[in-house]
């Protein structure tokens, strides 16, 4: 179980889906966030819309996420970024506050992530 506000709500890393959605996940590997407004209130559990295509995700920005390329980035068999670690136990914002400028700066980089509007 998750004891503070940091692990429970603020993002650990982001995955990708194979249909090439992300995901924004805590330190438990729990998602964090819905993309549709109309499950506001009511939802079953199963139909969270927890997966949204973004436009504009480069490996670049990716490297840019992670807290060390190669250890902070996992890649599937084709050589695709799939899943990208922020910090790492050692670098762990939430246990000491030198590392907190450089997590910042990620959720600077998410932030600037789209929504491709395009997919349906």
């Amino acid at each position: 179980m998750l004891g503070d506000f940091f692990r429970i709500n603020l993002p650990y890393g982001i995955k990708r889906t194979e249909s090439s959605e992300w995901y924004a996940f805590n330190r438990e590997y729990m998602p964090l966030a819905f993309n549709d407004e109309s499950y506001k209130g009511t939802f079953q559990k199963m139909e969270l819309p927890i997966y949204t295509k973004y436009k504009g995700i480069t490996e670049r920005k990716l490297k840019a996420l992670a807290w060390e390329d190669p250890a902070g980035i996992h890649r599937n068999d084709k050589g695709d970024i799939i899943q990208v670690w922020f910090y790492n136990d050692g670098l762990n914002p939430s246990n000491d506050l030198k590392y907190w400028n450089d997590y910042i700066l990620k959720l600077k980089i998410l932030a600037t992530f789209l929504v491709d509007k395009s997919i349906s």
